[in-house]
Parts: structure tokens; sequence; C-alpha cells
């Protein structure tokens, strides 16, 4: 396990790294799964526009 202290004013904390490493691991993830659902509705609407439904 490791981690490294942060000192703000008179407050310090201890940071877990591996778990700032997996919250940015499932923010990538939900980022790139929104994205890909954005194409895909793109798409849909392009081929809607280009079939006029």
């Amino acid at each position: 396990m490791s981690s490294h202290i942060v000192i703000d004013g008179n407050a310090f904390y201890e940071v877990d790294d591996e778990c700032i490493r997996e919250k940015e691991r499932e923010k990538e993830r939900l980022r790139k799964s929104s994205g890909k659902k954005s194409e895909e509705e793109r798409k849909e609407k392009r081929e809607q526009r280009r079939t006029g439904e």
C-alpha cells in the first residue's frame, strides 16, 4: 500500500494512491462509455436525417 501526506494549512491528509488510481480508472471508463453512447446517437440521428424518418 502506498500513500502520501498532503498538508493544507493546519490540516493534513493521508492519501491512498491505489484508491486515487481506481477512482481515475472509473472516471475514464465512464467518460469512454458516455462518449461511445454519444457517438452511437449521432450516427443514429444522421441515419434518420438521411432516410427522412
